[in-house]
């Protein structure tokens, strides 16, 4: 007769933990089937005789346990892997558990505090392929709460619908000796610390692609929604502050209680449940909001390990203008370009036809058109650029004038996503869209994009007085027929910079002293996962087109263009905060000027 095939379960604890794992395998082994054999390996560097002499008179027929200590394994690799007390918690033993047995192809980790309602073997019995290294369950606590989707997005670069709780793991120990898991990690801990939540974020980022999702109900975390009904569960994590034995009325409580009963160690829980206090109650939740503040402090760090691994595999000289902008910020220089225009000369009076008076100035702008939506086309379709959503389109449709178009600058491709955004309105493609340029960028710009530059509806700004008294004339007379004039109002181009930056007044004095509305236009970014030339993420542009603000027929001009400018920062900021979930704050230390 065929022997039962064995199924390998580990759990990680100590001898103050060991009584829950007690009733986590008092569970397991009432609901598992009979159809095969259980070998229970408990990791572990100092649990009690006494306490393993309890443990093992659980065993039965089919039933095996072993208390595997770790310490000695542990500084066999301590050349690769230093002995700390960080390091030796153990919630890392699960990442030992493929070099540590050899001779296992797949196994079950599972927490202490679970109770396995359900046969654990129809979670093993799930196929991983060479492309799976482990199967878990998605964590409820990144995707339900903000900060926590937050932090794994920003701070680890993976999406908070496909991070796992490491509480309930199906290991494929081939992969993971394969794949060099434990190297892998060994190589992480000497670049970055993660402190959130430790070794499921080394786990996530190292696995990340490799994850086989699991059915919610192998790990039913009781934590927020529960996303299964009960009748699905397998097996339940009490995570963070969700412990029946230390709040009584702790949901799914009845089913740790029933399984608790019936080891040897129930009275033992009895009294610690008896004795635990309101104050140590006040300290699980006040632990929770350090958690919570931790890891929107790891967002906001600027060398989190996302940021970290994109300096380190991106273009040296891209990095350059990213560590510019950083002292930039930090000296409070927003207004100041990063990177270098081509050198120019002055434009000269009557030089440029600004208001298209000439029949030849008209053809090449309608040439430049078709050529710019052409080009447009290309690479929208190329991938180049990117315009995930645009927002408020009808904001711009409900404008029956003239009008200023203010935008963020933060690369040169953001002027064809303004394009887009003026098209997305097809009432208001009667009107022309201009767009106010650097002096530099018409008289010396080269290539094709020079050839933009001069005739592609630009307004050159001139440093030339009687040119720029015509650019200003020339302003006035297109919003005051209707078209819109687009204005960049930060001055200053910052490549990728998200935040908004203080506004100078320019764009809001044109439209005060015409009596015209400004509208405030926001593009937010996304990592998509192409990369550019450079070795950064291509960005996904979302166009926040936010509502029109009008002058103040009682406020003068000055009231206007200052009242104006507020309001359009004060927009922006709250599109910031609200898309990107964290406050608008610079490093620099100074106060701007204009805020």
């Amino acid at each position: 007769m065929n022997a039962k095939p064995i199924i390998p379960v580990f759990y990680a604890c100590d001898d103050n933990f060991v009584k829950f794992t007690m009733v986590s395998i008092a569970s397991m082994l009432e609901n598992a089937s009979d159809e095969y054999r259980y070998e229970i390996h408990i990791l572990h560097t100092d649990i009690h005789p006494e306490t393993m002499n309890a443990v093992y008179r659980m065993q039965r027929p089919g039933v095996e346990i072993r208390f595997d200590n770790v310490s000695a394994y542990l500084r066999s690799i301590s050349d690769i892997l230093p002995i700390r007390d960080y390091y030796t918690k153990t919630t890392y033993f699960r990442l030992f558990i493929a070099e540590m047995f050899p001779a296992i192809k797949k196994a079950i980790y599972i927490d202490s505090d679970t109770v396995v309602i359900r046969d654990i073997s129809k979670m093993y019995e799930v196929e991983l392929t060479d492309n799976d290294w482990l199967g878990a369950c998605h964590e409820q606590a990144m995707v339900q709460e903000d900060v926590y989707g937050t932090y794994v997005e920003r701070c680890l670069g993976i999406d908070r619908n496909n991070y796992f709780n490491a509480g309930v793991l199906l290991i494929n120990c081939e992969q993971f000796r394969r794949q060099n898991i434990l190297g892998k990690f060994a190589a992480m801990l000497r670049v970055y610390n993660f402190v959130v939540t430790q070794d499921e974020d080394y786990l996530n980022v190292i696995c990340h692609g490799h994850v086989k999702f699991l059915h919610q109900g192998f790990n039913t975390e009781v934590f927020g929604v529960i996303p299964i009904p009960e009748n699905e569960i397998c097996v339940l994590h009490y995570i963070m502050v969700s412990k029946p034995w230390h709040f009584p009325d702790c949901r799914y409580g009845e089913y740790f209680w029933e399984y608790a009963a019936k080891t040897e160690v129930y009275r033992d829980i009895l009294k610690i449940a008896e004795n635990y206090t309101d104050e140590q109650r006040k300290a699980d939740f006040d632990s929770c909001d350090r958690l919570a503040a931790l890891a929107r402090s790891e967002t906001l760090r600027e060398d989190n390990y996302l940021n970290t691994q994109k300096k380190n595999n991106c273009s040296p000289d891209r990095q350059k203008i990213l560590d510019k902008i950083d002292l930039f910020e930090t000296e409070g220089r927003f207004d100041e370009d990063v990177e270098d225009d081509p050198p120019g000369r002055p434009i000269m009076p009557s030089e440029v036809d600004y208001t298209q008076e000439k029949i030849r100035t008209r053809v090449m702008a309608k040439f430049s058109h078709f050529v710019a939506k052409r080009y447009l086309n290309h690479i929208v379709k190329n991938g180049d650029l990117v315009v995930k959503e645009i927002i408020g389109s009808e904001n711009l449709d409900s404008v029956c004038s003239g009008a200023v178009l203010t935008c963020n600058h933060f690369n040169a491709m953001d002027s064809f996503a303004m394009q887009m955004a003026y098209m997305s309105a097809p009432t208001q493609r009667r009107r022309k869209l201009f767009r106010v340029i650097r002096e530099g960028n018409y008289t010396s710009f080269p290539g094709f994009f020079g050839f933009l530059m001069r005739h592609f509806y630009t307004l050159p700004l001139s440093s030339n007085i009687g040119t720029q008294k015509e650019f200003i004339h020339a302003v006035d007379t297109l919003l005051r027929r209707g078209d819109f004039v687009l204005v960049y109002p930060e001055q200053s181009m910052w490549w990728n910079y998200r935040k908004p930056k203080p506004l100078k007044s320019g764009a809001y004095y044109f439209a005060a002293r015409n009596g015209l509305p400004v509208v405030p236009c926001f593009i937010t970014m996304s990592d998509s996962d192409r990369t550019d030339a450079s070795g950064f993420p291509i960005q996904e542009y979302t166009i926040h087109i936010s509502k029109p603000i009008y002058p103040d027929p009682e406020q003068n001009v000055r009231e206007n263009t200052r009242r104006m400018l507020d309001e359009n920062f004060a927009v922006w900021k709250d599109i910031y905060e609200t898309v990107y979930g964290i406050p608008l704050e610079y490093k620099t230390v100074k106060e701007a000027a204009d805020l």
